[in-house]
């Protein structure tokens, strides 16, 4: 409930202070007097956008302060989400700089505008005839039933159920839109991986293979010289070898005569025993050596094959060709496999959706058990207000597909005279007709749900006498269990206020202000009396006024 509200610097309010009580509170005034005013301070409070030309002083710093008891209100979960300090006693402030910026606060936390309308949303609501649009609208008669139908935990889990269905269908759609793109490349990919697949990459030495071409390319040359450096080495008396054992010999007799000489001779006998070792390697390989020119081809072709896949991957060695091949297989696997994923996602979004009809099918039930307790109870309270013909019909129709509070249609129909049809409400409902039906549902919320404080403006507007005294019966039930503000012409359904507060302006020194003021007993029954009879107060109006507030 809102218990106090200050206002400094704001349109004709120089400075304003007042507290609030729960129950009925009754705003009077002259028009003119700046009720609007009072409203507009209030709307910037609940995050209303600011104007520099409201500031009374543009020179000075506008504030607009309120505070709220909200024990009773289960907001702490919002609090946390909003990341804002928790207090049973909350203080919102708007304040407009004379720069023309405004700032935020929440328990003196600064906030954003988004913020601010969230929270305030739980706190007042400001209802005038132009918010009556609100009861045509699709998403408030959803809310009025539901509430009724006690549907908020099936709708928490709905929406969250119904946010992780559109969640698997956009995975499926990205695994449908990924399967397309691959399906492209498949083809080559395929014919690619193959080709690389037709060869042991991981067995193939390209510089043995290279080595081994050279050879039997070169069998006949690479024979001749191993002919010919073995006859140089072992050819009988001009062969290196037999050179060799003469130069030993010739060393051999001087080795005594000095260590020099001795270690001269062991190298050449050492020379020797290399080049024995180097005739028997030139003895083998010549015997290995042959000609084959089928091994010679098919090395060949094998190294024509390797480079032509160099050349078209634009790689130079095998580890390159090896990653890329790979890579492709992969490309390859992913491709096939999101069949698999993608008949996996639809089974989880069948499921996800067997688990939305289950929930949207308890809401749908909820709320067509309620339909006709609330249309019941809203055509007696209209009987009430005047509207003894006036008829109410709720149609619920169920659709195939989700939207996001369910699977169903919902239409609020009216008919306000005998021998009329059913017609949108819209449509069939005048202005004042629809603020009777704006306080019968709201009254009747109350019954439901903890309703937020709620301000009528002239809601009462274009009524009279006994319709006018129902209407304060009404909001004064409502005020029982929560905190109802009504600005009212009605000496009748001023009357049936706890607390009653004037409207009014003063001129100082040629400058309008405006004021509110918090009524005694006997200055009540004075303002009721001008409510009833004028300026110009009578001994009957007086009286009056009395056995009203009686």
């Amino acid at each position: 409930m809102l218990t106090s509200l200050y206002i400094k610097n704001y349109a004709l309010i120089d400075e304003l202070h007042v507290g609030f009580n729960n129950g009925l509170t009754i705003i009077t005034g002259e028009t003119g007097a700046g009720k609007s005013i009072l409203l507009g301070g209030l709307s910037l409070v609940l995050g209303k956008r600011a104007d520099l030309s409201q500031v009374k002083n543009a020179e000075e710093k506008c504030i607009i302060e309120a505070v709220f008891d909200i024990a009773n209100y289960d907001l702490k979960s919002l609090f946390n989400s909003l990341d804002l300090d928790f207090d049973l006693q909350t203080i919102i402030r708007r304040e407009i700089l004379p720069s023309g910026k405004s700032r935020a606060f929440i328990n003196d936390t600064p906030v954003t505008l988004e913020s601010l309308v969230a929270l305030s949303s739980y706190l007042i609501d400001i209802h005038s005839q132009h918010q009556t649009q609100q009861l045509t609208q699709d998403d408030y008669q959803f809310k009025v039933i539901d509430a009724l139908a006690d549907n908020k935990s099936n709708l928490d889990k709905f929406t969250k159920e119904f946010v992780s269905y559109k969640s698997l269908h956009k995975e499926l759609e990205q695994l449908k839109l990924s399967k397309a793109e691959l399906i492209k490349e498949y083809d080559y990919n395929l014919f690619l991986s193959q080709e690389l697949n037709e060869i042991n990459l991981e067995k193939i030495n390209i510089e043995e293979l290279e080595e081994q071409y050279e050879e039997l390319n070169n069998v006949e040359i690479i024979s001749e010289k191993l002919s010919s450096t073995r006859a140089i080495l072992s050819a009988e008396d001009l062969g290196t070898i037999d050179q060799l054992k003469t130069a030993k010999q010739e060393l051999n007799k001087i080795a005594n005569f000095g260590q020099s000489y001795d270690t001269l001779k062991e190298r050449i006998v050492s020379v020797g025993i290399e080049l024995d070792d180097i005739l028997i390697e030139l003895d083998n390989l010549e015997d290995k050596l042959s000609s084959d020119p089928q091994e010679l081809e098919r090395i060949g072709s094998q190294l024509q094959i390797v480079n032509n896949l160099f050349q078209k991957h634009a790689v130079s060695s095998m580890p390159e060709l090896i990653e890329i091949r790979n890579n492709l297989q992969s490309k390859i696997d992913n491709t096939e496999s999101l069949d698999a994923s993608i008949i996996k996602k639809e089974e989880e979004i069948i499921k996800a959706k067997d688990k939305l009809n289950q929930t949207a099918q308890k809401i749908h039930k909820n709320r067509k058990k309620v339909i006709p307790i609330f249309v019941s109870k809203l055509e007696n309270i209209l009987s009430e207000l005047g509207m003894p013909n006036a008829r109410f019909k709720v149609d619920l129709e169920p659709i195939e597909h989700f939207v996001k509070n369910g699977k169903d249609n919902l239409q609020f129909l009216f008919m306000a005279n005998k021998g009329s049809s059913f017609n949108e409400l819209k449509k069939s409902a005048s202005g004042g007709e629809l603020s009777r039906i704006m306080l019968a549902i709201k009254s009747i919320l109350a019954e439901y749900i903890q309703l937020p404080s709620i301000m009528f403006d002239e809601i009462d507007t274009g009524v009279s006498g006994e319709i006018s005294n129902k209407m304060g019966e009404i909001m004064k039930q409502m005020s029982r269990k929560m905190q109802v503000f009504t600005i009212t012409h009605l000496p009748q359904i001023a009357a049936k206020g706890d607390s009653h507060f004037k409207v009014f302006k003063t001129d100082v020194e040629e400058v309008t202000h405006t004021q509110l003021k918090k009524l005694k007993e006997e200055e009540r029954i004075v303002e009721i009396a001008q409510m009833l009879g004028g300026i110009s107060i009578t001994d009957s109006a007086l009286a009056h006024a009395k056995q009203l507030l009686n």
